[in-house]
């Protein structure tokens, strides 16, 4: 019952950002009367486009700030793309983006190329399997021995008679990445299928019996059912304490530090980490930092 409730709640906290998401772009040009240079001195005539790209997974956070940041610089335009984190960071290092969105740290490569990550936000990664599953849990060692290809069958841990069917994300995912790196099998996976989004792994595995997949906790609905680890659900509260330890950092990458960027970028991470901007990551179903 307590994990239908933290379903539902999840759920009920979407809908209500999506109706109120026009509210809170309203409240843009008005909030942020707190601290000194968080949001109160906006810039004068601030106007262009701000290029957006990378990690899917950040789909949603990136379009609620952009409407609101919009709102409050009505000549801004934001122009976002989610082509995966790797694709992204590489759009910014090219000159094609502003800022790569990213569900995974940079790479020392990357870095050696001048991309600076600028962490925004904390994001939890779900297991997940199809509803009719009877496994409730997993313990890190199980989970690890089924995405290797060593555990073939529902049965063996407990389950049904059914063939174990492993979805992942697709190479270069940040998302897969951080959720290889974590459990120690990076590269070493044995995936039925790599798909290239986190809203393709869940309707998958929603409608493949016997399936398992891994996505991020504020788009998890109720057509899946989510399993805990080590006997750990996966929420905000285990997330910070570390009971939990499946999470990415969601980071926006720069090329070069942010007080080396335009007016424009910087006005961008001035909202983001204000006040509202966390607020909003926050009610999203992101954990925020500051």
């Amino acid at each position: 019952m307590r994990k239908e409730f933290t379903y539902l709640g999840r759920l009920f906290a979407v809908i209500c950002v999506a109706v109120c998401v026009s509210g809170w772009a309203e409240g843009c040009r008005t909030r942020g009367s707190g601290t000194p240079g968080e949001q109160n001195a906006e810039p004068v005539g601030l106007s262009g486009v701000l290029r957006l790209s990378g990690s899917t997974s950040m789909e949603k956070l990136s379009n609620a700030w952009a409407e609101c940041f919009m709102e409050r610089y009505p000549h801004v335009r934001v122009s976002a793309e989610f082509v995966g984190s790797s694709a992204g960071i590489e759009s910014v290092l090219s000159g094609g983006a502003d800022i790569g969105n990213s569900s995974r740290s940079l790479k020392e490569s990357e870095r050696a190329e001048g991309a600076v990550e600028n962490p925004v936000a904390i994001d939890g990664i779900v297991v997940c399997v199809d509803p009719s599953n009877i496994i409730d849990g997993l313990t890190y060692g199980q989970l690890i021995d089924i995405y290797m290809g060593n555990t073939v069958n529902w049965a063996e841990l407990g389950g049904t008679d059914l063939p174990v069917v492993v979805m992942g994300r697709e190479a270069g995912s940040g998302t897969r990445g951080v959720f290889e790196d974590l459990l120690g099998i990076t590269d070493q996976c044995d995936y039925a299928n790599e798909l290239d989004s986190a809203g393709a792994v869940m309707a998958r595995v929603s409608s493949t019996p016997g399936a398992i997949g891994y996505v991020s906790l504020d788009i998890v609905d109720l057509s899946v059912k989510v399993l805990s680890l080590e006997g750990v659900e996966p929420s905000e509260e285990s997330i910070r304490n570390g009971s939990y330890l499946l999470s990415s950092p969601l980071v926006m990458v720069t090329r070069g530090k942010i007080e080396e960027q335009d007016e424009l970028v910087q006005a961008w991470f001035d909202y983001v980490y204000g006040e509202e901007g966390q607020a909003i990551a926050g009610q999203l179903g992101y954990i925020r930092i500051r």
